[in-house]
């Protein structure tokens, strides 16, 4: 009956030593083990978010002024780019995307990777949680027509028809940014006449609201998809202005 005893309260010293042994264990875990983890948590968090809800991008043009500020040496446009919006609907008319330029669109593009490949490993890691740019040439432009729509601007045009209806241009750089030779276009077009182009389904015909420097769908009507950017290649809609503080604010 004794040696029982004897033999219980061995088994309750070894067991509160050794749970006394696995807090101790814990409390001794290097602070940099637990930086390391909450880091790579957050990482894998932000990853996630810039791949399927949203991200920024810097405007690098001024092809979107006055709507989107950019251009060089200047402080440009930080946007937050919507991801879901078109999972559930369609692009419309008048709205502000993002998308990766189209065959045919990337004239005087050149990649921003190093040619080391463990550089360019570690910029596309970057990349993959937002805190560098894509390797990819994208644009931002206004929606003006959508599958099946028809869009012009010819002599004699008061300004871009779409379906035989003059769109609302009040959100255009006025005035423009450039002289129109008036033996090829208008400053009602905003630059040469095009058109008619019937816009083929699933794609969107695309202009920037600074439209006498905008390379556009009207400059590429001769690629591969004359003109009109796939719904597959658009990244998202743009949101919000939310850099610089001045210029903080929705994207009409």
């Amino acid at each position: 009956m004794s040696d029982d005893n004897d033999d219980k309260t061995v088994t309750d010293t070894d067991a509160a030593v050794t749970d006394r042994s696995a807090t101790t264990a814990k409390k001794k875990r290097p602070a940099w083990v637990e930086y390391t983890v909450t880091i790579v948590v957050a990482l894998a968090i932000l990853g996630l978010v810039n791949t399927f809800v949203g991200r920024l991008y810097q405007i690098p043009s001024e092809s979107m002024e006055p709507t989107l500020v950019g251009c060089e040496g200047c402080t440009g446009d930080r946007i937050v780019v919507d991801k879901v919006s078109y999972r559930f609907s369609d692009p419309s008319q008048g709205d502000v995307v993002v998308f990766a330029a189209p065959e045919g669109w990337e004239d005087g593009w050149s990649s921003s990777r190093s040619d080391n490949a463990v550089i360019k490993a570690g910029q596309n890691a970057l990349s993959a949680v937002g805190l560098l740019a894509p390797d990819e040439y994208t644009l931002v432009k206004r929606v003006v027509a959508t599958g099946g729509q028809t869009v012009q601007c010819l002599e004699g045009d008061e300004g871009v028809m779409v379906d035989g209806q003059q769109i609302d241009d009040s959100y255009i750089l006025n005035p423009p940014a450039y002289n129109v030779d008036p033996r090829s276009g208008s400053e009602a077009c905003g630059g040469p006449y095009f058109g008619p182009v019937t816009v083929p389904d699933d794609a969107v015909w695309v202009m920037g609201d600074n439209r006498t420097n905008s390379k556009d769908s009207r400059y590429h009507q001769d690629a591969a998809d004359g003109g009109s950017v796939p719904v597959d290649d658009i990244v998202g809609k743009a949101r919000f202005k939310v850099w610089p503080l001045s210029r903080i604010g929705g994207v009409s």
